[in-house]
């Protein structure tokens, strides 16, 4: 997710090269360095991630604590319910706190 701590102005997709892609997400470092080339020319910088839970709803897993970290927004995406939900989280003090999406 490339913009400003106030916006998301684009959304990059990003390989999966984690070695059980059923079961976890590890972006290609080639996906990542290509979206920061992008962001800088554009003033920007990378500013989260979204990634999905397909058999869950879209909540922090135990894996996302364990990996979490501060000035970041985690969009996740929960396949689980129909229509699929979209939650943002930030990470402070060890804990996941939600964050209000709005889309303009």
């Amino acid at each position: 997710l490339v913009g400003d701590e106030r916006q998301i102005t684009a959304a990059f997709r990003a390989r999966n090269v984690a070695d059980d892609a059923t079961r976890r997400y590890m972006v290609d470092p080639r996906d990542h360095f290509a979206a920061l080339r992008v962001a800088r020319l554009g003033g920007e910088q990378v500013v989260g991630a979204y990634h999905s839970h397909p058999r869950s709803r879209a909540a922090p897993s135990a894996t996302d604590t364990a990996e979490g970290f501060a000035h970041f927004l985690f969009l996740i995406v929960g396949l689980a319910v129909d229509p699929p939900e979209l939650t943002g989280w930030s990470w402070a003090d060890g804990n996941f706190t939600p964050v209000a999406l709005v889309r303009v």
